[in-house]
């Protein structure tokens, strides 16, 4: 589904056809990715893990299909609620784009952080972290399930005034920001890494480090982490991957591992209540104690 909405303002007019903005992207992101690959190799001497590479892609290719529907959908979702906006925030004025910026990422941090912290949301979000290996690559991992409830934390915005259109062109501009944060070759930006979400900063993001998990879920910005306690900064050595790592470049295993494994449990779970708690607790979490949630780990391990 394509919507022919405009948006009129700061950046001229923008035709907003479902994800063209990315799309204007994609041989950015694919130049990006061979000029690292010739980096790691040529310039450091490591060996590219290819496949692993391009399962990514393959990830990435899928998620642009999924969403390419998914957004058609939300869109004609949020030009109804539009209607009933409470205020209209222009696009015409640069502190509306500022207020956009921070919404979006308000939003993108609350959506990312349910998807660290609630199991089902997980189960699609984890394939993103499933790689072992932290390149721009990866950065093309997306989710296909996730796509089927991300925009749940941006149905807000239209109604207090944010024109759709204006939302998807920043949700793109932010997913092209965060292309670039899937690389060890930035180091450390300074006073930047007070405000912005950085390579640094997402490393972290990436680890499987018990220090490391569940923390530095913005997008953009670095500030709600900083403001609601999940922020940490890279210290130790990161090592990349989840805490049961898959042994896979097959696309529909990375997509569905999690929600094979979740729906195992669910089954096993003695009692409704039980069940349910597998579906919402945190991952980790299970009914007997024999595996443990981000934050059970930390306390034990005294972090």
């Amino acid at each position: 589904m394509r919507n022919h909405q405009t948006v009129s303002g700061l950046f001229g007019q923008w035709w907003l056809y479902g994800d063209e903005v990315i799309a204007w992207a994609v041989p950015i992101f694919l130049l990006s990715v061979t000029i690292e690959a010739l980096w790691l190799t040529l310039g450091r001497g490591h060996k590219y893990p290819l496949r692993d590479a391009l399962a990514s892609i393959t990830m990435g290719v899928g998620s642009a299909v999924i969403n390419t529907v998914a957004k058609g959908l939300v869109m004609a979702l949020f030009f109804h609620i539009y209607q009933y906006r409470l205020w209209t925030i222009p696009t015409d004025k640069w502190w509306g784009w500022l207020l956009l910026l921070l919404a979006d990422d308000f939003s993108f941090y609350l959506h990312h952080r349910a998807c660290h912290e609630v199991r089902l949301f997980w189960a699609g979000h984890v394939n993103h972290h499933s790689s072992v290996h932290f390149n721009l690559a990866v950065a093309l991992r997306q989710s296909w399930g996730e796509l089927f409830h991300k925009y749940i934390w941006w149905a807000w915005m239209p109604l207090v005034g944010f024109h759709p259109g204006a939302m998807m062109v920043m949700l793109s501009i932010s997913l092209i920001y965060q292309f670039f944060l899937h690389t060890e070759a930035i180091g450390r930006l300074g006073p930047l890494e007070w405000v912005l979400n950085t390579p640094s900063h997402h490393r972290v993001h990436h680890g499987s480090n018990v220090r490391y998990l569940d923390r530095n879920h913005g997008g953009i910005l670095i500030i709600w982490d900083r403001l609601f306690g999940t922020f940490e900064p890279e210290k130790e050595k990161v090592v990349y991957g989840i805490t049961k790592n898959i042994q896979t470049y097959n696309p529909l295993e990375i997509a569905t591992h999690e929600y094979k494994a979740l729906w195992h449990d669910v089954r096993q779970a003695p009692g409704l209540l039980n069940k349910l708690k597998y579906l919402f607790m945190p991952p980790g979490w299970s009914h007997d104690g024999r595996t443990l949630t981000a934050n059970q780990m930390r306390m034990k391990s005294g972090i």
